[in-house]
């Protein structure tokens, strides 16, 4: 588990950046934390290192949006912020959607565990102290994210 302290909507996107040479396609990254606590901002810095230059966008309506990244791979942003069952993120085909070539970045994630890939990097975003604080907390899931452990924390505390 990696703790991180951020002071601003930059220091939040900056920690996805930071992360983002360390993402592989199948990858999903689950996103949890306060309600409006920034997990679309960091999402944001993700797609930006990712080479996406149109505006990313909460799917909170639509559920899911895909995005064309350089290299070839996709952005996959879901938010299951609004979904009540499990049966739901079946039938919304979250777990095909989880491509060799997509990163998936997962709001409200942690709902859907039990449907989704067994490896994946859970990030919390909570409120910290002041208005523009955030605490992040990342903790690698399976042999695929733990395996990248060092890496990452190396990474974050640039």
């Amino acid at each position: 588990m990696i703790r991180l302290a951020s002071k601003s909507v930059a220091d939040t996107q900056a920690v996805a950046a930071a992360i983002e040479p360390l993402v592989q396609p199948g990858d999903a990254i689950l996103l949890g934390g306060d309600l409006g606590a920034g997990k679309t901002v960091f999402t944001q810095g993700l797609a930006r290192a990712m080479g996406i230059a149109e505006a990313v966008t909460s799917p909170t309506f639509t559920l899911v949006r895909t995005y064309d990244a350089a290299g070839g791979r996709r952005l996959l942003h879901a938010d299951l912020y609004r979904l009540e069952h499990l049966q739901e993120v079946v039938e919304l085909g979250l777990p095909e959607l989880i491509e060799d070539s997509s990163v998936a970045v997962i709001e409200w994630g942690e709902a859907a565990v039990p449907v989704l890939v067994a490896d994946y990097l859970d990030i919390r975003i909570d409120f910290g102290a002041g208005d523009d604080e955030r605490v992040l907390v990342l903790t690698p899931v399976g042999t695929r994210w733990v395996g990248r452990t060092d890496a990452l924390g190396k990474a974050v505390t640039r």
